[in-house]
C-alpha cells in the first residue's frame, strides 16, 4: 500500500465530521499537490511524497505516544481516533502547494558542472506556519479549540523568535497537552524516523 493509500484509508476510517470528505477531495484534486509535495526543501521528508510520508509517521508516532499509560493516568490525554488523526494527518497542510522545483548549478561525480532540480520555497499565502495549517483545516471543517491549538503550535519552542512567542507556547502547552503530544510526535517523526539520526 502506497503513503497516500495509507493517508486516505486512515483519514476515511476515523475523520467523519462535516466537511472531512470535502478537504480531503480538495487534497486530491488537480489543485493540490499534497500528495507529491516535500516536507521540506532540505531536511527531512526533501523528496517527492515526503509531505505525505511525514503526516503518517507523525500519526503514527502520536498514536505510539498517547497509548502510554501515563498519557491518560497522569496528564489526562485521552483524545478521540478522530481527533488524533485529524491533527497529526494534517498538521502541516500549510506546505501544500508550498515547494516548486528549480535548478541549480552542482559538480558531479566527474566534476563537472551540471544543472540540478532542488526545492524552493514558493509561500503564495504568507500565514505563518501552523495558523495556515488551521487556517485552511478551518475553511472545511470545524476544529476544537484543543485542536487548533495543537495545530498551531505543532512546531513547540523551534518557531519562537522572542520572549512572548516562547511564553505563548509554553502556555499552549499548559493549557492543551495535545499540542505538547503532538509537538513530541512531529520531532520524533522528523528527526529519529526521518532524519540522521536512526
Amino acid at each position: 500500500m502506497t503513503a497516500k493509500e495509507q493517508f486516505i484509508q486512515i483519514y476515511q476510517d476515523k475523520i467523519h465530521r462535516p466537511g472531512a470528505q470535502k478537504l480531503l477531495d480538495y487534497l486530491m484534486g488537480e489543485n493540490s499537490d499534497f500528495f507529491t509535495a516535500p516536507s521540506s526543501s532540505r531536511f527531512h521528508g526533501a523528496y517527492e511524497g515526503g509531505l505525505v510520508q511525514h503526516s503518517l509517521n507523525v500519526y503514527h508516532c502520536l498514536v505510539d505516544y498517547l497509548a502510554r499509560p501515563r498519557t491518560k493516568e497522569c496528564y489526562r490525554m485521552d483524545y478521540s481516533e478522530e481527533t488524533v488523526a485529524l491533527v497529526s494527518l494534517l498538521h502541516d497542510i500549510c506546505k501544500l502547494n508550498f515547494y516548486v522545483v528549480d535548478y541549480r548549478n552542482a559538480k558531479n561525480a566527474q566534476g563537472v558542472w551540471e544543472k540540478v532540480p532542488f526545492y524552493k520555497i514558493d509561500d503564495r499565502l504568507p500565514y505563518g506556519h501552523g495558523e495556515k495549517s488551521v487556517y485552511i483545516i478551518s475553511s472545511y471543517m470545524r476544529l476544537s479549540r484543543e485542536e487548533a491549538f495543537a495545530i498551531r503550535y505543532h512546531m513547540g519552542f523551534s518557531n519562537a523568535a522572542n520572549s512572548e512567542q516562547i511564553n505563548n507556547v509554553g502556555r499552549a502547552f499548559e493549557m492543551f497537552p495535545l499540542a505538547l503530544a503532538l509537538n513530541v510526535a512531529d520531532m520524533e517523526a522528523s528527526y529519529f524516523l526521518e532524519g540522521s539520526i536512526h
